[in-house]
């Protein structure tokens, strides 16, 4: 089990980094369409309210998934990581002719390549048994 548990946790710094990756990117892509972002306030308001940023969410509850699976109050099972690991693995298929998290996913490994290579790294965790 605590080859499994630590599988989760690199999995979960790898998605952290995958995060940052696509926020930045983002917040490159709208300032460049809509404006300058004002303040680190207005940022986090943009993130948490903005439709343009609202496609990160499925990303972020899985993130907030994985650490309560972490949480040392009740015992992690492995088909509970195994069941996280596949929802990540499905989560990060890239579609170019899709709507959603998936589309938005395939348009930022096109621009970006921060994002193919934080990418490539979660797939690295996930690759491992």
């Amino acid at each position: 089990m605590a080859v499994q548990q630590k599988r989760l946790q690199q999995t979960r710094q790898a998605l952290l980094t995958l995060h940052k990756a696509l926020v930045d990117s983002e917040r490159i892509t709208y300032e460049r369409t809509v404006g300058a972002i004002r303040s680190p306030n207005h940022f986090l308001q943009l993130l948490t309210q903005d439709p343009w940023f609202a496609w990160l969410q499925p990303l972020s509850q899985l993130i907030v998934s994985i650490d309560e699976a972490l949480d040392p109050k009740e015992p992690l099972r492995a088909d509970t990581i195994e069941a996280i690991l596949k929802q990540t693995r499905v989560l990060l298929l890239p579609e170019e002719n899709s709507e959603g998290f998936a589309r938005h996913y395939f348009d930022a490994l096109q621009r970006d390549p921060d994002v193919v290579i934080a990418h490539g790294e979660v797939m690295k965790t996930l690759g491992r048994r």
